[in-house]
C-alpha cells in the first residue's frame, strides 16, 4: 500500500525533477482529512479548471466554492508552468469513480470503460488542476505540458509507479471530458511520462515489499484450531486484513487488534456483501475469508494471496 510522503519531501521530490514550486500560504496543513482518510495512494488525476487568469484560478482551487470547500486539488499547474501547492491531504478532486479503474490503476494495465461511480477517489490519487477554459479551444502551453511531465514522473519515480498510474479525470468519472484542449495529447504524454522515469531511473531504496496473506493460515485463524476448539491461531495475516477493512470503513480500528475475533468476523462479513467483495448474501456472507473474496480485497488494498 502507498503512503504518502509528508508534505516538506513532497515539494522536494518535486523540486528535484525540476518543478518550479510555488507554495501558496499554509499549504501542508490544508485538507478535508476530517471528512476521510486520504490514501493508500495509488496513482496520479489530471484535471481542467473551466477558468482563465493565474491568481483567480489559484484562488478558486486552493479555497474553492459554497457547495465544494477547498483544496480543490494538491497542485495547481498555470499556463506558465509553476505548480502552486494549494494542499496536502485529502483534497476535493476527483469524487466517485470507477472501482474497476481503480483497480486496472494498482496492476497498470489498459484502463476499463469508467462507467460506474462507487469508489472514493479522493482517497486513491494525487490531484492536479491545469489552468484551461476547457471549451475544446483554450491551448495548452508548452510550458503546462511539461510541467505535468515533471510532476507525474516525479511522484510516480516516489512511488515506484509506472506512467499507467497517471490518468485524466475522464478516465475516472462517468460524464467528465478533461483534460481536453489543443495541445494536449494524453498518448504522447504517457510517453514522455515514460521516457523521463526511464532516463532517470530511481535512487532511492526499493519500496517495500507487496505483503503476502496466506489463504489458508488466515482461515486457520477465523476458525480457531480444529484439533482443540476454541483455542486461537495466530498469523501475521489478519494483521493486514483487518488494516484493510479499517480502510474500507466496515472495522473500527480500535477492534485492528492482529486477533481473527468476533469484530473482524462481522466486519468481513460485511466485505463479502458489499459489491467490491463480491456480493455475497445469505450464509456465503459468514465472514470467513474465501478465496474469490480475499482476492478482490488484495486486489483493492495492495497484498497478494498465497495458499
Amino acid at each position: 500500500m502507498a503512503t504518502p510522503p509528508s508534505a516538506v519531501a513532497f515539494a522536494a521530490l518535486l523540486r528535484a525533477e525540476g518543478v518550479t514550486v510555488v507554495e501558496v500560504g499554509a499549504w501542508p496543513t490544508h485538507n478535508r482529512n476530517a471528512k476521510g482518510p486520504w490514501g493508500p495512494v495509488h496513482g496520479v488525476m489530471i484535471h481542467h479548471t473551466v477558468t482563465s487568469g493565474s491568481a483567480r484560478t489559484v484562488a478558486m482551487c486552493r479555497d474553492g466554492y459554497t457547495s465544494l470547500p477547498g483544496p480543490l486539488s494538491h497542485g495547481v499547474i498555470t499556463k506558465d508552468g509553476r505548480v502552486h501547492l494549494v494542499g496536502y491531504g485529502r483534497a476535493n478532486h476527483a469524487g466517485l469513480g470507477d472501482d474497476d479503474v481503480l483497480r486496472a490503476v494498482i496492476a497498470e494495465r489498459a484502463l476499463p470503460v469508467d462507467d460506474e461511480a462507487n469508489t472514493d477517489g479522493n482517497r486513491h490519487f494525487y490531484g492536479f488542476e491545469c489552468e484551461n477554459l476547457g471549451d475544446g479551444e483554450d491551448p495548452w502551453s508548452p510550458a503546462q505540458l511539461e510541467a505535468i511531465e515533471r510532476v507525474a514522473a516525479a511522484i510516480c519515480r516516489h512511488h515506484g509507479w509506472g506512467a499507467e498510474s497517471v490518468i485524466r479525470h475522464l478516465d475516472w468519472q462517468p460524464g467528465k471530458v478533461d483534460p481536453r484542449g489543443p495541445g494536449m495529447d494524453w498518448t504522447a504524454t504517457r510517453k514522455a511520462i515514460a521516457a523521463r522515469l526511464g532516463a532517470k531511473p530511481p535512487k532511492p531504496a526499493p519500496a517495500p515489499a507487496t505483503p503476502a496473506v496466506s489463504l489458508t493460515r488466515l482461515r486457520a485463524a477465523a476458525l480457531g484450531d480444529p484439533g482443540r476448539p476454541g483455542t486461537p491461531v495466530t498469523d501475521k495475516g489478519v494483521a493486514v486484513v483487518e488494516a484493510a477493512l479499517v480502510d474500507r470503513g466496515m472495522l473500527e480500528k480500535p477492534y485492528s487488534d492482529g486477533h481473527y475475533g468476533t469484530a473482524t468476523v462481522r466486519a468481513y462479513a460485511r466485505w463479502q456483501r458489499s459489491k467490491e467483495g463480491g456480493s455475497y448474501r445469505g450464509d456465503a456472507a459468514d465472514g470467513i475469508p474465501g478465496r474469490d473474496s480475499l482476492r478482490r480485497l488484495g486486489l483493492a488494498a495492495g497484498f497478494k494471496v498465497v495458499d
